[in-house]
């Protein structure tokens, strides 16, 4: 057996950066506070948070927003507050039929947003890359003159990408396999600028969607965000999920986690690009629900854009189109079979219905309820509580692009020092 290797010991250095990550994080998600609450928030006293926030002031994250209120002896402080300066994330969207890019600051708010169609479908990944890059410029360009400066960029794609990597394995909606994206987009950059020097993520578009939904899911009483443990369900033209448990991805051993469109739900089905037989994505995607619903490929192809198919399907439905409401209602049918195995095996709280789905739950979600309360274990055991609550992101089709975005800010929150805003950022 191999010898357990012996944990490196803290240096001052490192608790120095992880208590900064905690000052910045605790008044990104809790402020305008006080510097006695966020020493009473992180655990430490005033006296050693003080020069912690003195750092992260003069980087340009932090800026004193006024006196608090007063809590005790002594004069009341200024608030703290993320700086509207400094940081931005970037994120990137490649869709079948258009490219999206969006640009999030530290509080949250997106500053820049550019949407363009495309027909990406069976393109090469360089012109793709160059008409996303001319998007990125744009953005960078409009934040550039509010002050912000890209900290990162991640970008969300319809498929497989290798744990770790750039490369997307296997886009079957794109036709791309073993794509790299980063000789792309820096290649299709001018030289010297900032695109080149930016950190790069590439992520499947199902786990930004889940990414998005811990972060900004929920508005609060009303509508709670998710747990720790849950499954989000995203589709567009496939269908992707994610597994999140303990308030983490659960990415698979190369990264390939959720592909939950090829999993079979009638194995002597139509046979699907994938190799397979009977796959969701034959019977719950896009293509087929829209087929299903009379709806023609010159019809759909007139709907072009993050959305605006489901956004079709919805009003024929709403309008009492039999057919439409016929494909919606199998859809929720073969959803619900193919999600009934993934929670029997993973016993999450809450799935999540994202994307496109968001938007068509109404019709969706009876069926899929059904099925799952059929063949679930715990929806079968009340002691266990019944089945996991099945909730609607109110994200829907926006949840890649916005958790590409907070994905690309994530680095500045996790270590403060890497990041270090223009001379000129304001103090408040």
């Amino acid at each position: 057996m191999p010898a357990i290797p012996t944990p490196t010991p803290d240096t001052q250095q490192a608790i120095r950066r992880r208590n900064l990550a905690r000052v910045l994080r605790t008044v990104a998600a809790q402020g305008p506070l006080s510097r006695a609450a966020v020493a009473g928030r992180i655990g430490l006293t005033r006296a050693g948070v003080a020069p912690l926030v003195e750092e992260l002031l003069r980087a340009g994250l932090l800026v004193e927003t006024g006196r608090a209120a007063p809590s005790g002896r002594g004069r009341p402080g200024s608030e703290l507050a993320v700086s509207a300066h400094g940081p931005a994330g970037l994120g990137a969207e490649i869709g079948v039929d258009h490219l999206a890019v969006c640009a999030v600051d530290l509080r949250g708010r997106v500053r820049a947003r550019v949407a363009a169609d495309a027909a990406n479908r069976q393109s090469e990944p360089g012109p793709v890359l160059r008409r996303l890059s001319a998007l990125l410029a744009e953005v960078i360009a409009r934040i550039g003159a509010e002050g912000l400066r890209p900290a990162g960029l991640a970008v969300a794609v319809p498929g497989l990408v290798a744990r770790g990597s750039t490369t997307v394995v296997h886009a079957p909606n794109l036709g791309w396999r073993a794509a790299d994206l980063a000789p792309g987009l820096v290649s299709a950059a001018a030289p010297g600028h900032i695109l080149r020097g930016l950190p790069l993520t590439v992520e499947n578009e199902a786990n930004l969607g889940a990414l998005a939904e811990l972060r900004l899911g929920g508005d609060g009483a009303e509508l709670p965000g998710p747990p720790p443990d849950f499954v989000h369900v995203s589709a567009e033209v496939g269908i992707g999920a994610a597994v999140v448990v303990d308030g983490r991805l659960l990415r698979g051993a190369r990264g390939f986690a959720g592909e939950l469109g090829h999993v079979p739900v009638y194995p002597d089905g139509h046979r699907c690009e994938c190799g397979g037989r009977g796959c969701l994505e034959l019977y719950a995607g896009e293509q087929a629900v829209l087929r299903a619903g009379g709806i023609t490929p010159e019809g759909a192809a007139a709907h072009p854009g993050p959305g605006a198919r489901a956004a079709l399907l919805a009003r024929r439905a709403a309008d009492g189109d039999a057919a439409t409401v016929r494909a919606l209602g199998e859809a929720g049918t073969a959803l619900g079979i193919a999600l009934a195995g993934a929670v029997n095996l993973l016993d999450p709280q809450a799935v999540v219905l994202g994307g496109a789905l968001a938007e068509l739950a109404p019709w969706v979600l009876p069926s899929l309820e059904r099925e799952l309360a059929l063949r679930t274990a715990v929806a079968a055991d009340p002691s266990r509580g019944g089945g996991p609550r099945v909730a609607v992101s109110r994200l829907g089709a926006d949840g890649p692009l916005l958790g590409a975005a907070h994905a690309a800010l994530q680095a500045v929150l996790d270590d403060p020092l890497d990041f270090r805003a223009p001379a000129h950022s304001p103090r408040g």
